[in-house]
């Protein structure tokens, strides 16, 4: 065992399994970093020995185990980016611990400090999964423990994102063509007329566009049936999309196939082989001008309730947009039969009423 000060502050470190430990005991006290000491590794022998593990993953980091898991994830699915996505936020946060160290309160901790960063209970429950599946029969102790307690899923709001209407729709259009940010209007195109989500128009490349046959192949999704869809361009994303090709074409001299449509730079896009990281910034500055309240994947519901409201149903629906649970077809599924109701209401209004003169001239 080592006893060393940083500051006033005293740390120890241990080999344990072979394993270095290096640990703050938070105390100005010697004596009490002594005893910390020893409490830690009763607490890591405890870990080590009452579960049924490989023990040699228990005093791994759990950044480790994750790698690992990934790899034989992209094996066994077509699709893994929701959980390189969800995994990835995993890793940034508890990425540094020993498998061994992760418990109820690591993860009720883990909660805490995504809710504390904007993230959404939804999407945070789904992250607290991955972990708890990927660790095996301790993430199965974890989660019976947390289930009987009630902590294991954070309370998600049902909701259903707003659908702007068509003076709000006209009105960003507007403001996104006049935005100071080259991507915002074919971004926003993408989003508001072919219903792509935020990751797919930023990992989207030159190849995925079919200018022949006015298409549009996602690629990276949030799920397995969203990833490889083909989307059809309406005129409208079309027409920006071309904008954008000739705008790109003479700013980086020639496009090719693997290159990112929306390239990262600051401030202005400079690097075709990485893409954009956020279109937060900029999304947040045209909202504002067109004085229009709402969130990017907004556009995505506007579309999604236009195309129930002309009818279509739920496969064209997904065929276009890919993953829509069933809350929110439920949802569309109203929607359409207002439509339809307005329609047949709109035969009986529209029928002529025979006049009062008319009928006495008939007579």
């Amino acid at each position: 065992m080592s006893l060393f000060k940083r500051g006033n502050v005293w740390w120890y470190s241990f080999f344990f399994a072979g394993q270095l430990v290096r640990e703050s005991s938070r105390s100005t006290s010697k004596t009490i970093a002594k005893s910390a000491e020893q409490e830690r590794r009763r607490e890591l022998e405890a870990g080590y020995n009452n579960v049924k593990e490989v023990r040699q993953n228990r005093i791994r980091t759990l950044a480790e185990i994750i790698v690992e898991y990934l790899v034989g994830y992209r094996l066994r699915y077509r699709s893994a980016s929701f959980a390189e996505y969800a995994l990835g936020h995993v890793s940034r946060l508890l990425g540094s611990k020993l498998v061994v160290d992760i418990n109820e309160a690591a993860v009720l901790g883990y909660q805490e400090d995504r809710l504390r960063e904007k993230a959404a209970p939804k999407s945070i429950n789904e992250e607290v999964r991955f972990l708890l599946k990927m660790l095996g029969d301790p993430g199965d102790v974890i989660r019976a423990h947390l289930k009987k307690k009630k902590q294991l899923k954070l309370a998600v709001h049902k909701q259903i994102g707003k659908a702007f209407d068509a003076a709000e729709s006209h009105s960003l259009e507007m403001t996104a063509r006049k935005s100071h940010s080259p991507h915002m209007y074919p971004a926003y195109m993408l989003a508001r007329n072919g219903g792509l989500r935020d990751t797919e128009i930023k990992t989207l490349t030159w190849a995925q566009i079919d200018f022949t046959a006015k298409t549009v192949q996602v690629g990276r999704a949030k799920s397995e049936a969203g990833e490889g869809r083909i989307v059809p361009l309406n005129s409208e994303v079309y027409e920006a999309l071309l904008i954008h090709r000739a705008r790109y074409q003479k700013k980086f001299g020639e496009i090719r196939d693997e290159w990112y449509v929306f390239p990262w730079g600051k401030p202005r896009p400079s690097d075709p082989t990485r893409h954009i990281t956020s279109f937060k910034k900029a999304w947040n500055t045209m909202r504002t001008k067109a004085n229009v309240k709402g969130r990017w994947h907004d556009n995505r519901h506007t579309l999604i309730t236009e195309l129930a409201e002309s009818g279509a149903g739920d496969e064209t629906i997904m065929e276009i947009a890919g993953h829509v649970d069933r809350q929110m077809l439920r949802h569309y599924s109203h929607i359409r039969m207002k439509a339809k109701r307005a329609a047949v209401e709109a035969v009986v209004a529209g029928r002529a009423i025979p006049s009062q003169s008319g009928d006495t001239q008939s007579r």
